[in-house]
């Protein structure tokens, strides 16, 4: 969804460097997947192409972080929390 995005903090040698790749358009979405060494974050259409694609060494990658897009509806999370209890 537009808006979501993900941060990436990776090891540069001495330094730290953040990436955020964000989904820019609506309908598009960000997807992380790692593997073999590689952790490979890529903003993906509602068909599925790929739009482009941020690579990094595993082995570099200090944090993952995703931020999701506020969703519509969402207001009511702040709402107070009734706990009911059981009584037998």
């Amino acid at each position: 969804m537009k808006g979501d995005r993900v941060e990436v903090v990776v090891d540069a040698g001495g330094s730290v460097r953040t990436y955020d790749i964000e989904a820019t358009r609506a309908g598009r979405r960000v997807e992380t997947t790692h593997g073999r060494g590689v952790v490979e974050v890529a903003e993906v259409t509602r068909g599925g192409t790929t739009v482009r694609t941020a690579r990094f060494m595993s082995g570099r990658v200090l944090a993952l972080v995703e931020h999701p897009a506020p969703r519509p509806g969402a207001e009511d999370d702040d709402a107070p929390v009734t706990r009911l209890r059981a009584t037998a």
